[in-house]
């Protein structure tokens, strides 16, 4: 009996997941979403840790006005995808642009496009809102002063001619890593369709032992473990503020950035959809967009008023980044040609 039991039990909760991998966000109105993520309770991220873009304060404001509690694993976006087919747990994603494409080919994903649809710019969402960036920013230096006698780089040419170290993270799976690497291209003559000269860069880095192999991290940071790291702005500026142990510089490189920006992800296995959806839509009101430039990050949604304390970088700063939105599928081909040249020609030397 207890078997027969435990047997109805298996499938319901299995006709229990499929229901809700049929749920059509789209179709439920905001109260309605609102009402069933309460009833859910509880929503878990993957790959948007506090200090991320800070995503601390949309959490807490999440919790305070819904009653949603959170919980987050960080990792790469490569990771978070892989996340997505095997733990139904794992509700909603922040992934680089040149994941995207990947997402929707393994059907992983499932779409929401919130209330705010209209006012985000139509290079900034996909069909269904199965995708949707909430924000952007560009490749830039963090520079610790106190650990380094040279002064600090503004282009990718003084990186070249100095002698400390460079921390960029994961290139094989992470999309910041990727975006550095393609930086690279374009300070030294190439693109998206002509890697080469960072290729020759990253080859004379490495043999020259000037590649941190740790991740770059606000630990390692505050830690004095990063000499000079490289990252997307909203992220250096918080390792900056968040580090007063040290004195930190950044800056936009003159020769080599490019603009990009996350895209938000709801699982299709998601166990808790309504409450991600809800996440999504905090993400993308009036306080997820200001919080976000409390960063440094830009906000995507083109209505909302960023309070000048929040504006990081003189907009001058940015006019040389290469925008990566209008050939998603070129940069997500770059990325992936860069992830396999990496493994197969960087590691090794890294190893040496």
């Amino acid at each position: 009996m207890k078997k027969i039991v435990s047997i109805i039990l298996a499938i319901a909760m299995v006709l229990t997941a499929c229901s809700a991998l049929a749920e059509d966000l789209n179709a439920y109105t905001l109260d309605e979403i609102i009402a069933k993520a309460k009833e859910e309770g509880h929503v878990e991220s993957v790959g948007m840790p506090d200090s991320w873009a800070n995503w601390g304060d949309s959490w807490v404001g999440l919790t305070k006005t819904y009653g949603i509690e959170h919980t987050d694993a960080d990792m790469s976006s490569a990771e978070e995808l892989s996340m997505f087919k095997t733990d139904a747990t794992r509700d909603i994603g922040d992934i680089g642009t040149g994941f995207i494409q990947t997402a929707l080919d393994e059907d992983l994903v499932q779409g929401y496009k919130t209330s705010y649809w209209d006012s985000v710019p139509e290079w900034a969402k996909g069909e269904d809102g199965k995708w949707m960036i909430a924000y952007t920013g560009c490749t830039a230096f963090i520079y610790n002063n106190d650990i380094c006698s040279e002064p600090m780089p503004t282009s990718w040419e003084e990186v070249r001619k100095g002698s400390y170290k460079l921390t960029i993270g994961d290139v094989v799976g992470g999309a910041t890593g990727q975006g550095v690497v393609i930086a690279t291209a374009y300070a030294f003559g190439g693109d998206i369709n002509n890697l080469e000269p960072a290729y020759e860069f990253w080859t004379e880095m490495a043999k020259a032992g000037r590649i941190d192999s740790g991740d770059i991290l606000l630990a390692r940071i505050q830690a004095g473990e990063v000499e000079c790291g490289v990252s997307w702005s909203w992220n250096v500026l918080t390792y900056r503020d968040s580090t007063p142990n040290y004195k930190l510089t950044v800056c936009i490189p003159t020769d080599g950035s490019v603009m990009t920006g996350y895209a938000s992800v709801i699982s299709k296995n998601s166990d808790t959809p309504f409450a991600a959806a809800l996440a999504r839509e905090y993400i993308f009101s009036d306080d997820g967009q200001i919080n976000l430039a409390k960063s440094g990050a830009l906000p995507t949604r083109t209505d909302v008023t960023v309070p000048d304390e929040y504006k990081a970088f003189d907009p001058s700063t940015y006019a040389n980044a290469v925008p990566t939105f209008s050939d998603i599928a070129g940069y997500t081909a770059a990325c992936e040609q860069v992830s396999e040249w990496w493994s197969e020609n960087i590691i090794p030397l890294m190893g040496n």
